[in-house]
């Protein structure tokens, strides 16, 4: 198999300033890929642009509760590399956990602006400008277990569960109507990485956190780990996946088939 997995290809990644985003960025670049890493965390993100290689990577800060800076980003790759063949909607927020009784409704709208309504706009403008260009392009999102079973205790993330089950939805609905056009639209969904935004969500440590998934996991000797879900993306993103669309790829060593999702302590 080629190492240039992704030779002559433009992509997008949301949320690529760290975490599973920042790996994604450096493993595409490393199968060849053009990269623009959108962000919020404009010093980070340059900073890990940097660090791949500025003439392989870009920034460009994008708000993705903001449609028009989502546009601006497609806008500006097309500028900058001539071309979008990727699409990877990473970019997403755990909100916080409520008893039902105290539910934050700003937290959950903000929740659902990030993790839904910002990943429409990045299929929404990504596949804009494929369809123009006639582009057979992959469009990749970051979902989550929650998405398959929801997170739950005492309290519970319900902007973030609910958020991931939608993401489902609009993934096979955007699927369907893309499918003409040649156009793969699929989602990831990981459990949970020792990220700082998931350990500071559960309020756990990384060791902590790592050692929860392992225990509840049916694949041992493994550790899920940001680069374990780029390597996802990848094969996602690349002609490998060429016949693959609609489709929900858990990546979670076997947590769902024996399990569920481990819980905020």
């Amino acid at each position: 198999m080629s190492k240039q997995r992704l030779e002559g290809k433009v992509a997008i990644v949301t949320g690529g300033a760290s975490g599973i985003g920042a790996e994604a960025a450096r493993l595409f670049v490393e199968n060849g890929a053009l990269v623009v890493i959108a962000d919020v965390n404009d010093e980070l993100g340059l900073q890990v642009a940097s660090s791949i290689g500025v003439d392989k990577v870009s920034y460009h800060h994008c708000d993705v509760r903001d449609e028009k800076q989502v546009e601006e980003t497609v806008a500006f790759a097309i500028k900058k590399y001539g071309s979008l063949d990727i699409m990877f909607s990473n970019a997403g927020i755990a909100g916080s956990f409520y008893n039902i009784l105290d539910l934050d409704l700003n937290d959950f709208d903000n929740t659902i602006a990030v993790n839904v309504r910002g990943a429409a706009a990045c299929i929404k403008h990504a596949a804009r400008v494929m369809v123009e260009r006639k582009t057979r392009g992959s469009i990749i999102c970051t979902a989550s277990t929650a998405s398959v079973v929801a997170l739950c205790g005492d309290s519970a993330p319900y902007g973030y569960n609910t958020s991931k089950h939608s993401l489902l939805g609009l993934v096979r609905s955007a699927c369907g109507e893309l499918g003409a056009y040649g156009i793969r639209v699929n989602s990831i969904s990981p459990s949970y990485v020792a990220t700082p935004l998931a350990c500071e969500a559960l309020g756990m440590e990384a060791s902590e956190v790592e050692s929860a998934v392992v225990a509840g996991a049916n694949l041992q000797g493994i550790v899920l780990k940001p680069i374990h879900v780029a390597q996802t993306a990848l094969f996602l993103a690349s002609d490998e996946s060429a016949y693959i669309s609609g489709h929900n790829l858990v990546v979670d060593g076997g947590l769902l088939a024996v399990n569920s999702p481990v819980s905020k302590k």
